[in-house]
């Protein structure tokens, strides 16, 4: 069980993430210390560790840490708009599709019967389909 509170080294640990990234956070306004002891940040440990979960899950949402900050500091508390949820949904699932693509292509042309792979109707289609793929992106 966690005191009720944690310094920057404890948070650190129990995180895994360097205190440089802690001080970034705290720099940033996602995290913010109860205090000090000596020259020590000290953090209240429940409340941190909640901040730091759901910047963890934000971040592999892709939302930047801009906008990690206003879902966190929202002045009515927290504050996750189910809109931006749903855009990042629809982001992750065109993501999904496009390195399932992606996927598909490397394992034929790795089983390819061809000897020469420019000759193979499929492995053309796959050269078209990731030329397409990369002009939407720009």
């Amino acid at each position: 069980m966690m005191n009720d509170e944690l310094d920057i080294s404890q948070v650190s640990q129990l995180s895994g993430l360097a205190p440089s990234t802690l001080r970034y956070y705290e720099e940033k306004g996602l995290i913010k210390p109860i205090g000090r002891k000596g020259l020590k940040r000290i953090y209240h440990s429940k409340s941190v560790m909640t901040r730091l979960a759901l910047i963890s899950m934000g971040q592999q949402a892709k939302f930047s840490l801009d906008e990690i900050g206003k879902m966190l500091n929202h002045k009515d508390g927290l504050n996750i708009e189910r809109a931006s949820l749903m855009t990042k949904a629809d982001e992750i699932e065109k993501t999904i599709a496009s390195l399932t693509v992606l996927k598909d292509g490397i394992l034929h042309i790795a089983n390819c019967p061809e000897e020469n792979h420019l000759l193979c109707p499929n492995f053309q289609k796959i050269m078209e389909t990731s030329l397409k793929m990369n002009r939407k992106k720009t």
